[in-house]
């Protein structure tokens, strides 16, 4: 493995996913022992040619020798490049490079909502992406098709649910979003718009003890009994989930009783027809 000397990535501390690459990349040797730091720990001298705003929304590969930056897909395609030159090489190719980058950019304008970190008003400077509308919608529309397709597929496995169509369901999962905005038309269009990122990561993850448990069944068929305990169990997990979001967003509590309130009235819907 060639080590990419001299070279400094600037992470985000509160990203999960960026200190695993990151701490990925020096503990196979990419970069040498200091080729990661703490986004909120850049000298002065640096802020001089690193460009702040860019650096919280694109990861930045400092050349601490040259004093040069490149951000985003092209500074992972750097350090990667270094050890295996033909994977730079196809990155680098317009029509994929092209779609990492919008790739890049989706995953870390929405990072924030996948994974939440509190509020540090009190630092100086913070690794929090810029609000973009274009990806948080692109996430919100991806997110409510997922939920919908798993909530119908889902559905075929309790045979006393009245069965629905896919349409309902995609309905369903958008109409939460709706439902629970009501409660928020006080506060301003972002704060919204984050919490919804929030709620879909929370149908996501729902989505993904679903799945596991429609794959248990094809393996061994389970009870109606045990099927609709690990259906409640897993949304009592988005539950506790979407309380502790609530509380790092700074927003009512009472958001999480009317997303359950929200389920109860759709399940009497389906039930009964009320």
């Amino acid at each position: 493995m060639n080590t990419l000397n001299n070279h400094t990535l600037l992470y985000d501390t509160k990203c999960p996913l960026c200190n695993l690459y990151t701490s990925g990349f020096i503990s196979t040797k990419m970069l040498d022992v200091n080729g990661r730091k703490a986004f909120e720990k850049l000298t002065t001298e640096e802020r001089t040619f690193v460009d702040i705003e860019r650096a919280a929304n694109e990861i930045a590969l400092v050349d601490k020798e040259n004093k040069k930056v490149i951000y985003g897909i092209d500074s992972l395609l750097k350090v990667i490049g270094n050890s295996y030159p033909m994977i730079e090489r196809i990155g680098k190719v317009s029509f994929i490079h092209f779609g990492l980058t919008k790739l890049y950019s989706f995953v870390s304008y929405n990072r924030k909502v996948i994974m939440p970190s509190e509020v540090q008003p009190t630092k100086e400077l913070t690794c929090v992406p810029s609000f973009n509308l274009t990806y948080r919608l692109l996430f919100i529309l991806i997110s409510v098709f997922i939920t919908g397709y798993s909530l119908f597929s889902f559905s075929n496995l309790i045979s006393d649910l009245p069965k629905t169509s896919f349409q309902t369901e995609l309905f369903i999962a958008a109409a939460q979003i709706i439902f629970q905005s009501l409660f928020l038309l006080k506060k301003d269009a972002k704060t919204i718009m984050n919490y919804a990122g929030n709620l879909m990561t929370i149908s996501l993850i729902g989505c993904i003890g679903l799945f596991q448990l429609q794959l248990l069944n094809m393996i061994i068929p389970l009870s109606q009994t045990f099927i609709i305990i690990s259906f409640f169990g897993i949304v009592s997990l988005m539950f506790f989930e979407h309380k502790r979001r609530v509380k790092l967003l700074e927003l009512p509590s009472y958001l999480s009783y009317t997303w359950v309130l929200y389920r109860i009235i759709v399940l009497l819907v389906l039930l009964f027809g009320i």
